[in-house]
């Protein structure tokens, strides 16, 4: 890249921007924060001095800061479409954190905006690049996904979603990425610390297991239907989390945040974004979620998925 950095406003001072967007602002190529926003002051003085960054304590002053080419926006997910519009106000095209909103039609209004902003699956810079070469682009398959960790290790600033928000749209938005489908219909059981999802697409079955209290694990296995194994990926167990304290390393999230601001930089010059996710395609996850969660309602059965017209 020829140009300068593009300056970005980080919206939200929580653990995520902490651990995850701050060092990977600092290894990106072709992007920089310069200004960051929280209520919390000692939160944004944290990020602010990491960053050198001015710091704000209301979006608004932000925007009227400084020149911005951009705003990521990581805040709990009923902020996110508040502070989404702003951006659009002021003709920024954002990048909001997964999920984009509590439910489909806060997910269908942002992506709605002029300019729609982007959404922070990250997991499609991660697993997503490592697995997409291995699936073929025809013929069903058979995926199973897991996706643990302790909330409780995490420390997160406020109390966080339940299983159900929190974790499954990573899975939901994954499944559908590697199989290029849409999805049909859902089961599933819920409760606060735990999500259990069968979800039927156009190509596939997906099994997805969410859990906010069990040892970090994450896994995608793709299989032909009722054949082999195509792609597998698995990270964490315990013995993971006790090499991790012995042999301190960066957080895993750094990697796929630091591809995923890269991408958002090109998107914002119009260059080619790769797999970053659409508004449009962050409202699909959460037309599935709405429907588990209306199928964990009344005992699992199963719920149509209606008006998705959208390919990952």
């Amino acid at each position: 890249m020829t140009d300068a950095p593009l300056r970005l406003g980080l919206v939200g001072c929580g653990r995520l921007a902490e651990l995850g967007y701050a060092p990977a602002a600092e290894a990106a190529q072709g992007v920089e924060i310069v200004a960051v926003c929280d209520p919390d002051r000692d939160r944004r003085g944290l990020l602010a001095g990491r960053l050198r960054a001015s710091g704000h304590a209301r979006l608004d002053q932000l925007l009227v800061a400084g020149p911005l080419d951009g705003i990521v926006i990581c805040t709990p997910p009923e902020d996110h479409e508040q502070a989404a519009t702003a951006a659009a106000h002021a003709d920024l095209t954002a990048l909001v954190e997964k999920p984009p909103a509590p439910d489909a039609p806060g997910a269908l209004r942002l992506a709605a905006l002029t300019p729609a902003p982007w959404l922070g699956f990250n997991r499609r810079f991660d697993q997503g690049l490592a697995l997409e070469p291995r699936v073929p682009s025809d013929g069903d398959l058979e995926l199973n996904m897991v996706l643990h960790y302790r909330r409780k290790s995490w420390r997160p600033v406020t109390r966080g979603d339940d299983a159900m928000l929190d974790l499954a749209p990573h899975l939901i938005d994954l499944a559908l990425f590697l199989t290029a489908s849409l999805p049909l219909a859902v089961r599933a059981s819920a409760s606060r610390e735990h999500a259990g999802l069968v979800l039927a697409t156009t190509r596939a079955e997906v099994k997805i297991e969410c859990a906010t209290n069990r040892p970090h694990q994450e896994l995608v296995e793709i299989r032909q239907a009722g054949g082999r194994r195509l792609a597998r990926a698995e990270r964490g167990g315990r013995l993971s989390g006790v090499l991790g304290r012995v042999t301190p390393r960066a957080h895993p999230l750094v990697r796929s945040l630091t591809l995923q601001l890269e991408a958002y930089g090109r998107a914002l010059r119009g260059g080619d974004p790769g797999p970053l996710a659409t508004a449009g395609e962050g409202a699909a996850v959460m037309r599935v979620l709405d429907a588990a969660r209306r199928s964990a309602a009344v005992g699992g059965d199963t719920e149509p998925i209606e008006g998705v017209t959208v390919l990952s």
